[in-house]
């Protein structure tokens, strides 16, 4: 299913945060800089990722109960988060980021940015002694402020504020630039395809998809897990609100059952005036998503295209 939204601030609350980021952009000379400079970034905010890993079993719970009783807090609840799949911990008295070093790297990256963000926004320092960020704090269905708040500061800082963005720009509108840029910047697919669609000054469309499934008797299927819409899509289309994509479904024939990549794909889709517009869906997929980009080529009468399965907008 759709994950719930996991980085919208008000515009107030983002200018701080983006403040705190291009400060720590500016203490560590990392503008311009690629991959962005993780290791230096860190220096500058006095910050050390532990040296052995954290996440053995025993040795999280026994971490978690001695902090827990360091701070006067009842074990029982550091023991119930310890036992969901622990990613990342801050430790705000040690100046210590714990990042599990089974995740992918790009994942890593991320991580270490998210916990510093919570190490250098004043008011995440004051309020808790100890960050821990686990499966259920880092995923989208979490809508906590500071998940938010630290998502946007790590998401600012890897892509040096409005950088990627103007790159993208200077390159062929499609699929592939986010992920050549997602290689400059050391970044994710999955982060920069995000990023390319809510940068992106023209109307379009990322579907972050999880896996593919082969389904008896329907083909294959794959679960939403994001869907990041441009301002400008927004604005003339609305916010698509699909939970899967099957077979059946509009994007249902760029969906890259046998290949990595397929398309670019036409389809046409109604804007929030019921005016069909012709557009282009290109997919890519990697062993963990599939990401599908979709955008309006020109505008269309509606009495001159037969309408397939349409997209679900709100």
């Amino acid at each position: 299913m759709t994950k719930p939204d996991d980085s919208t601030l008000t515009a107030a609350d983002l200018r701080i945060i983006e403040k705190r980021a291009r400060d720590i952009l500016n203490r560590a000379s990392a503008w311009d800089r690629f991959p962005t400079p993780i290791e230096d970034i860190l220096k500058v905010a006095r910050l050390k990722v532990a040296p052995h890993s954290l996440f053995d079993p025993n040795q999280i719970i026994a971490y978690l109960q001695e902090k827990a009783t360091s701070a006067g807090r009842a074990i029982k609840g550091w023991i119930k988060s310890a036992i969901s799949k622990v990613w990342g911990v801050y430790d705000a008295d040690a100046y210590v980021i714990h990042i599990d070093e089974k995740v992918l790297p790009v994942k890593q990256t991320f991580l270490k940015l998210h916990e510093t963000g919570h190490h250098e926004l004043p008011t995440h320092r004051k309020i808790y002694r100890l960050f821990q960020d686990c499966e259920k704090t880092l995923a989208p269905e979490t809508a906590d402020q500071f998940e938010r708040e630290a998502n946007n500061f790590a998401r600012f800082a890897l892509f040096q504020g409005d950088t990627f963005a103007r790159l993208a720009a200077d390159c062929p509108f499609g699929i592939k630039t986010p992920i050549t840029l997602s290689k400059k910047f050391g970044a994710s697919v999955y982060a920069s395809a995000r990023e390319y669609a809510r940068t992106n000054n023209r109307a379009c469309v990322v579907y972050a998809l999880e896996k593919l499934e082969l389904v008896n008797g329907t083909g294959a299927q794959a679960e939403v897990r994001r869907i990041e819409p441009s301002p400008a899509f927004i604005k003339q289309f609305g916010r698509p609100v699909d939970t899967i994509i099957t077979l059946d479904h509009a994007l249902g024939p760029v969906l890259p059952v046998y290949s990595k990549v397929k398309g670019p794909l036409s389809l046409s889709i109604d804007d929030l005036n019921g005016t069909a517009h012709e557009c282009l869906a290109e997919s890519f997929k990697t062993p963990y998503n599939v990401f599908i980009l979709l955008y309006p080529v020109r505008d269309l009468t509606a009495s001159t295209i037969i309408m397939p399965v349409g997209l679900k907008t709100a």
